[in-house]
């Protein structure tokens, strides 16, 4: 493989009130880094803007003012282009920031959170949702920030449990994000916001944690010089995250219990290690008793998933050599590993840093089991 040549890197930076767009050239000419954080669904994504501003600039009245003062909500979109491929990296709410003084001279830090920061602001107690199963409750949620861009895409749970109305009627417990999240987690799911695919547009995705799919190209860690692409990386095994739950239901005549363990592997979930090891718990979840058969089953789904992975890596990449942004939420190959953690990784968190001259990626990996499932690790 020849030796490509880095890739350069451009980045936009929009902002404004509901609707961003593109910041005036005093605003970017001040950024000196920028930070960003995206995870697999687990907690909510951000941002962090430094700026490098005289004391008196009016950039810190102008955030001071868009901070709640005078507008309800700054909107800042960050997209990056690479070897003429833009990627929107976030679209969020400013949440906070603070001025550190020095001299003549200031450090502006603007911190924000994803568009689920809008969503986790007005707690909504009580609103019923009369039969409907929980795939519906969520896109009549989501369907009120269509407004800023948000897109639905939302899977039916493998094990619907639609309430009858005379029996009971689901009612809402917290804000719109803790709800639907709340929802994600009893079907086994996840929930994000994902920015893009161009600026001002975010997909709410609520549903499986799919790993299957094209891969992003490899991570290259211990080739021969010219082909790594990736600064650093670290690998470790623990087997002990790995759990079986077995789900209790009840014989509706004679109330005799039944147990019913539940796999970790579904059509969406495929093992992407061949040689996955020997679960060392088996944890029985004797509570779902109580609950009806689909929602049993939904609670042992939701506990396999969160237990399922056992082979973890760690690392950082030069964007500019690897010649893409890589993406959270996709899988991705590893070569010169070693033979048992080579091969297809799941990524599951990744945090951009940019700064004049420089942008990189460290990231964090997950797959359920040793040794690659496939022949050849794609580049």
């Amino acid at each position: 493989m020849p030796d490509l040549p880095p890739q350069p890197v451009r980045l936009q930076l929009y902002a404004g009130p509901a609707i961003a767009v593109p910041a005036p050239r005093v605003v970017v000419e001040a950024l000196r880094e920028v930070t960003v954080e995206s995870g697999s669904g687990d907690t909510q994504s951000g941002f962090e803007l430094v700026f490098d501003v005289p004391k008196k600039s009016p950039l810190t009245t102008l955030f001071l003012l868009t901070g709640g003062a005078s507008v309800p909500l700054l909107r800042i979109v960050i997209a990056v282009t690479v070897g003429g491929t833009t990627e929107v990296l976030a679209d969020g709410v400013m949440t906070h920031h603070e001025i550190q003084v020095d001299g003549a001279t200031a450090t502006l830090r603007v911190k924000g959170k994803d568009l689920t920061a809008v969503m986790d602001v007005f707690q909504l107690d009580g609103i019923p949702y009369p039969a409907m199963p929980s795939s519906i409750r969520v896109l009549a949620i989501i369907a009120k920030y269509a407004a800023l861009g948000v897109i639905p895409v939302v899977i039916p749970a493998i094990v619907e449990d639609l309430p009858v109305p005379v029996e009971r009627i689901p009612r809402q417990q917290g804000t719109d994000y803790a709800y639907v999240k709340s929802l994600a987690e009893q079907a086994g799911y996840v929930f994000h916001l994902d920015p893009g695919p161009v600026p001002g547009t975010s997909r709410a995705y609520w549903g499986p944690e799919i790993r299957v799919g094209a891969p992003q190209p490899a991570l290259n860690a211990g080739l021969d010089g010219p082909h790594d692409n990736a600064i650093s990386m670290s690998f470790r095994f623990d087997k002990e995250r790995k759990e079986v739950p077995v789900v209790v239901i009840q014989e509706p005549y004679s109330k005799a219990p039944i147990p019913i363990p539940i796999p970790d592997v579904t059509p969406l979930n495929p093992p992407l290690g061949l040689v996955p090891p020997l679960p060392p718990k088996v944890t029985i979840l004797s509570d779902t008793t109580r609950l009806g058969v689909p929602a049993a089953l939904m609670r042992g789904i939701a506990y396999a998933a969160a237990h399922s992975d056992s082979v973890f890596a760690d690392g950082q990449l030069d964007v500019a050599r690897y010649g893409r942004v890589l993406r959270s939420r996709a899988l991705v190959g590893v070569r010169g590993a070693g033979d048992p953690f080579n091969g297809l990784y799941y990524v599951t968190t990744v945090t951009h840093r940019i700064r004049r001259g420089s942008y990189t990626q460290s990231f964090g990996l997950a797959r359920n089991a040793l040794l690659s499932t496939v022949p050849v690790v794609p580049t």
